[in-house]
C-alpha cells in the first residue's frame, strides 16, 4: 500500500553550514512528486535525511504518520523505504540478478545469524526472491542479461538494475534520486515510460529528486523546488517553471531580469 510522507521544519546542520532550513511538505500516498532545484539547493542531502543516511538537526519526518527522523536505513527499508542514488551502489562483477536479489534481503525470514545458517526456511525464501527477481527483469526486458556480469552494461542499464533492486523490497515509498543523470534522451524517454509503467502495476509513492525538467513535467503531480537549503515554492511542474522566483534560482538575477 502507498506510504504518506511528511517533512515539518527539517533542519539539518554541518558545524555553521545550515544545509537545509525549515523545510515542510507533504506527500500524498500514491503520488509521483518532485524535488527540484539548482546545484546545492540541498535536494540529495534532503532525500539522506528521509533515508537515514543523516540525521537532521530538529525537525520531523514521518511516513504514514509514524516519526521516523533519526532511524537507521535498514529501520527504514523494513518500513517500506527504499531508494535510488545518483550513482547507481551496484557489485560490478556480480551477476545483474544477484545485485537485484540483494533488495529483497530484508523480506528474508529471521535475521543474519539464520541466514548464516542457511536454515531450511532462509533456503525456501531466497529461492522464491530469485524467482520474483527474475519476474521483475522479465518484465523489464532485462531477462536476456540477467546472468551478465552487471559491469559489463551501460551506464542506463545500471539504473534500471538499481531501480529494480529497490522494487524487490516491495517498497510503500520510493526515492529515486537523479534517475536521468547521464541517460541519453532515448534513455530518458525509456526511463519516463517504465516509472509510469510502475506506477500503474504497483501501489507506491515515489519522490524524484532530479534536474531534467522534461522527465519531471511528464511524471510529477506536484513539485517543491528548493534553494539555499530552504523550500521556494511548491506547485505544478508548469507552475514551478513559470515561477519568477524559480527562474531567477536556476539562471541567477540579471540572466533572469534580461529575459523579462
Amino acid at each position: 500500500m502507498a506510504a504518506s510522507l511528511s517533512l515539518n521544519d527539517v533542519n539539518l546542520h554541518f558545524g555553521g553550514v545550515k544545509v537545509l532550513q525549515e523545510v515542510s511538505f507533504h506527500v500524498e500516498p500514491g503520488v509521483i512528486f518532485g524535488l527540484v532545484g539548482p546545484n546545492g539547493a540541498g535536494k540529495t542531502s534532503l532525500f539522506n535525511c528521509i533515508s537515514g543516511h543523516y540525521k537532521p538537526s530538529s525537525g520531523s519526518i514521518t511516513i504514514d504518520g509514524n516519526e521516523v527522523l533519526g532511524s537507521a536505513p535498514f529501520g527504514l527499508v523494513r518500513l517500506g523505504l527504499a531508494r535510488t542514488f545518483q550513482h547507481p551502489a551496484l557489485q560490478l562483477n556480480e551477476t545483474v540478478l544477484q545485485n537485484v536479489r540483494l533488495g529483497g534481503h530484508t523480506r528474508l525470514p529471521g535475521g543474519p545469524v539464520s541466514w548464516a545458517l542457511r536454515l531450511p526456511s532462509t533456503d525456501r525464501a531466497e529461492r522464491g526472491m530469485r524467482s520474483e527477481a527474475l519476474k521483475l527483469l522479465d518484465r523489464a526486458g532485462l531477462g536476456w542479461a540477467a546472468h551478465l556480469p552487471v559491469g559489463e552494461l551501460s551506464h542506463g542499464l545500471h539504473k534500471g538494475v538499481e531501480l529494480w533492486r529497490a522494487l524487490l523490497s516491495n517498497p510503500s515509498l520510493l526515492l529515486l534520486d537523479e534517475p536521468a543523470a547521464g541517460l541519453s534522451h532515448t534513455e530518458v524517454q525509456q526511463f519516463i515510460q517504465t516509472v509510469k509503467r510502475i506506477q500503474t502495476e504497483h501501489d507506491i509513492t515515489i519522490v524524484i529528486v532530479e534536474h531534467h525538467m522534461g522527465l519531471i513535467s511528464a511524471l510529477t503531480d506536484r513539485v517543491v523546488v528548493l534553494d539555499h537549503g530552504r523550500k521556494l515554492m511548491e506547485g505544478t511542474a508548469a507552475e514551478a517553471q513559470s515561477d519568477p522566483r524559480v527562474i531567477e534560482a536556476y539562471i541567477g538575477k540579471d540572466a533572469a531580469d534580461d529575459a523579462a
